[in-house]
């Protein structure tokens, strides 16, 4: 089965797997950055009885980051939270590869309806500048936050057009815990 990235043309494929390898990265510092955040937290409060000034505008501020770098990298890969059970219970061939058009298509609509939102909100930031919102302390931009939800939704929403894409052309792609794929073909090989 081939990766989502490999059916998509070279000029596209190329920057996105630039993409996902800087969303990887900022995964990582960020979770890095919390363990070693909290854990600084504990020491100066109980060791030292003293106080990490601020150390919450600048956490969220990764948080958000590395959440929704890790939920556009979930949706690459095919992992993100699903509670179709229809997968399981539909056996017939045909049957299944509509209800997964339906839901691919669900999933595309609603990711580019957010998208379309995340643009809103960040055209209504950028129209209130220099008089952002900001943290009370540090001073760090609202639009620091918002620009990560919009390339997350933006990340997403072309994985969703991808996949349904294979889906329509029917390239076989490897995607995360779907059953359709890895169980038809196991049945398809006992049948014969």
């Amino acid at each position: 089965m081939a990766h989502i990235a490999e059916i998509l043309p070279k000029g596209i494929a190329t920057p996105l797997q630039g993409s996902l390898r800087m969303m990887r990265w900022i995964v990582i510092l960020s979770g890095f950055l919390m363990s070693v955040t909290f854990f600084l937290v504990v020491i100066i409060r109980y060791g030292f009885n003293g106080d990490l000034f601020a150390y919450e505008e600048w956490l969220l501020t990764a948080c958000f980051w590395g959440f929704f770098a890790g939920s556009a990298l979930a949706s690459e890969r095919g992992h993100h939270i699903n509670a179709d059970i229809l997968g399981i219970i539909i056996t017939n061939p045909r049957l299944r590869w509509w209800r997964r058009l339906i839901v691919l298509t669900i999933e595309l609509v609603v990711t580019a309806a957010i998208l379309y939102w995340g643009y809103l909100m960040l055209a209504e930031e950028l129209a209130k500048y220099p008089i952002w919102k900001t943290t009370p302390a540090l001073k760090i931009p609202y639009f620091a936050w918002r620009v990560s939800i919009f390339l997350g939704f933006f990340f997403m929403t072309i994985f969703a057009a991808a996949y349904l894409y294979a889906h329509i052309r029917g390239i076989e792609i490897d995607y995360g815990d779907d059953t359709d794929a890895g169980d038809m073909n196991k049945k398809e090989e006992a049948d014969q």
